[in-house]
């Protein structure tokens, strides 16, 4: 009987540990199970979170979503100037601009884009076309920002401006000796013009304002001039034809203002020493005006944080920011308020084309055949 007790409790104990172990492996089983439904649903959170951080609607925090061609770290600064000052946080998102308009327009209603920054006059209106933008309405903006350089419908804003000159040999050539773009085409200039390809946007809208101030055929004849006059197959960006008029390559440059200004506090001496060896001159000032083009941001038609994004156009077209954006970018500022750096204010006022910027993207498809016609690589 005490042996059959034995047997029993002994039989009890391996059921116990059998149920025990049963229920272990069935408990891990099911914990693994919950832990792969809680990862996916704990990404999926982060998801969410990541897409409501980025509107500021579920975290509270404000915020203005950026989506912007201009890759300049003195923007970088300015946004992190006005996060200080209003407490509203700027996420950038940066690309080349005629993506991030496919982009927004991809996005359609969903996009977290509130504002989108360019350079050019042309781009800032192609996305005007592309139905991506809204009127912007601000007394502070409009007060701060000539009719000249925003939209005539307001639906982007100017930021910045730079004069596309000719910058030239001081030690070969004389001011007097300079007076026009048309003056480049002709004899006199000879093996001597050296100037960007015209894949080149900046080129692009140089002779579209000459289509649309001449017309095609004086513009096609100015642009035959320059394609037979070049120096050298275009090369390179502006600094590099600075560097190739101080090697004696050419004399003349086609070149925008702000590259200038930046090589003279350029971290490479060479750039510096180029600086110092060229001049700027402002072409047609007796006639049609120096070329201009702008930078600006264009306000989106779906931004969720519109109040934000408005406050971040009359922040940076304020004269403090317009003031710093001129000193350290050697843009020319649209507030007059602003003060310029001493190089700026160094080349005194001069006369710019009457012209709207939106002409600039009217005319680029005939200015790019217009090039290609005529040999301008």
């Amino acid at each position: 009987m005490r042996k059959f007790k034995v047997i029993t409790l002994l039989l009890t104990a391996v059921l116990s540990i059998g149920l025990l172990a049963a229920c272990g492996s069935s408990g891990a089983s099911n914990t693994g199970k919950t832990n792969a439904d809680t990862s996916a649903a704990n990404d999926k959170t982060k998801d969410n979170a990541s897409k409501e951080n980025t509107s500021g609607q579920a975290s509270g925090e404000q915020v203005v979503n950026v989506y912007t061609a201009r890759n300049y770290d003195v923007d970088k600064v300015l946004f992190g100037q006005f996060t200080e000052k209003t407490g509203i946080k700027v996420n950038v998102v940066e690309g080349k601009a005629e993506e991030l308009i496919e982009r927004i327009k991809r996005e359609g209603e969903s996009t977290p884009a509130d504002l989108f920054i360019t350079v050019d006059g042309g781009v800032l209106n192609n996305a005007k076309l592309a139905g991506v933008l809204q009127p912007v309405q601000s007394d502070v903006i409009d007060a701060q920002v000539p009719m000249d350089l925003r939209d005539t419908g307001n639906e982007w804003i100017g930021l910045s401006t730079r004069a596309r000159i000719i910058a030239y040999a001081k030690d070969r050539v004389k001011p007097e000796q300079l007076s026009t773009y048309e003056d480049l085409a002709t004899e006199k200039w000879k093996g001597k013009v050296l100037v960007r390809s015209s894949t080149n946007l900046y080129n692009q809208s140089l002779l579209a304002s000459f289509i649309a101030i001449d017309g095609e055929q004086k513009a096609e004849q100015w642009a035959q001039g320059i394609a037979n006059n070049l120096a050298r197959d275009p090369d390179g960006g502006d600094r590099d034809q600075a560097k190739a008029i101080v090697a004696g390559t050419g004399d003349v440059a086609i070149m925008n203002t702000y590259y200038v200004g930046q090589m003279t506090v350029s971290d490479d001496p060479e750039e510096v020493k180029v600086s110092e060896q060229i001049g700027v001159f402002f072409p047609n000032q007796e006639t049609t005006g120096t070329h201009r083009n702008i930078s600006g941001a264009g306000l989106i038609k779906y931004s969720k944080n519109k109040d934000n994004a408005v406050k971040l156009i009359e922040f940076l077209t304020g004269k403090e920011a317009q003031t710093l954006m001129s000193a350290e970018n050697f843009e020319f500022p649209v507030n007059g308020e602003a003060a310029l750096p001493e190089l700026l204010a160094s080349w005194g006022t001069f006369k710019t084309q009457d012209l709207d910027f939106a002409k600039l993207g009217e005319y680029n498809k005939t200015a790019v055949e217009i090039m290609n016609k005529v040999g301008w690589k």
